[in-house]
């Protein structure tokens, strides 16, 4: 790996923004692969934040700095990526539920998938089940459910028995998360997949595609 790339690992994981900005920026101007600079710098860098936070060294708010790193050389990148073609993993159409309007989970999950190499199609908050059925529609293979409340986590079986009787166009994954959501919830009410957190929620899906 270029010094250039360890430097852009080291400033996601560290959540230096101005430094991944500057790294990215480095990298491109001297000519490097886009694919590249996310494929072996960013995404194994979301990677190490993932590891540290399963692991119980960092917490939401240092993997929240690291996320919104990341992104600012996200922002730079995307225009080089969309030029170059490069494939997404996978489309994410992600929203809390009806009636929810907490944000900070769904937010990372989005950043974190991001950094995975994910298009993320944020639908917001206090979403309708009709609008994910409108974004399964739009080409999202994913769609990624959150709720705070145990009293809005019931919306997210509305949303699946919606996908379920749309007659959509190709395969949906359907996976939820949240602080009141369980597995045995997730089960229960037909999702494909259940994340305890932003970072299992990339090898959720990853696994669920793979």
């Amino acid at each position: 790996m270029s010094e250039t790339l360890d430097q852009l690992f080291e400033g996601i994981v560290n959540g230096e923004k101005e430094i991944v900005e500057q790294k990215v920026n480095e990298a491109l101007n001297s000519g490097m692969d886009p694919a590249v600079i996310l494929n072996k710098g960013m995404v194994p860098a979301m990677a190490e934040v993932g590891r540290r936070f399963e692991e119980g060294e960092c917490y939401v708010p240092e993997m929240l700095v690291a996320a919104r790193a990341m992104q600012s050389g996200m922002a730079l990148l995307k225009p080089h990526l969309q030029k170059e073609k490069l494939a997404s993993k996978g489309k994410v159409a992600i929203g809390t539920v009806k009636g929810d309007l907490h944000d900070i989970g769904k937010n990372l999950v989005g950043m974190m998938l991001e950094g995975a190499g994910f298009e993320i199609q944020d639908l917001g908050t206090d979403v309708p089940p009709e609008k994910f059925v409108d974004a399964a529609r739009s080409g999202a293979n994913i769609i990624a459910l959150s709720a705070l409340l145990s009293t809005t986590m019931i919306k997210m079986k509305e949303v699946v028995d919606a996908l379920a009787q749309a007659d959509l166009p190709h395969k949906t994954i359907v996976i939820v998360g949240g602080a009141p959501v369980t597995e045995s919830f997730a089960k229960s009410i037909g999702a494909d997949g259940f994340a305890p957190d932003a970072s299992r929620a990339v090898s959720t899906v990853q696994a669920l595609l793979g």
